[in-house]
């Protein structure tokens, strides 16, 4: 059984796909937690290179927070979970615990 006929000339547009909304990753500022710290986080949990999470620890120290990474809502909840459990940093003998981290809607995506 053929499709529906389609007039020479004319184009048909695929049907729009929706992605799903994104969601950024905010790592805050903690003066307890070292520069090596928030760079071996964010290696181990989001796989940055190491130029890049320590730029990421530049930032946060900077201006209080910084965007580690930007996916979908169920992996923001689970990525911002594990920083903020991730425990204090063993560098710094005051540090009673982890960083904080919240989600937050991608506006512009």
């Amino acid at each position: 059984m053929a499709g529906p006929a389609v007039l020479p000339g004319t184009e048909t547009a695929p049907p729009a796909v929706r992605s799903a909304p994104r969601w950024h990753v905010v790592l805050h500022d903690s003066p307890d937690h070292s520069f090596e710290y928030v760079t071996l986080m964010l290696m181990q949990l989001f796989g940055h290179d190491v130029e890049r999470a320590f730029r990421h620890a530049v930032e946060v120290d900077a201006t209080g927070r910084t965007i580690v990474d930007t996916t979908h809502r169920e992996r923001a909840e689970l990525k911002a979970e594990q920083i903020r459990t991730r425990g204090p940093d063993p560098l710094i003998p005051r540090c009673k615990g982890s960083m904080s981290a919240t989600i937050e809607p991608d506006r512009d995506g």
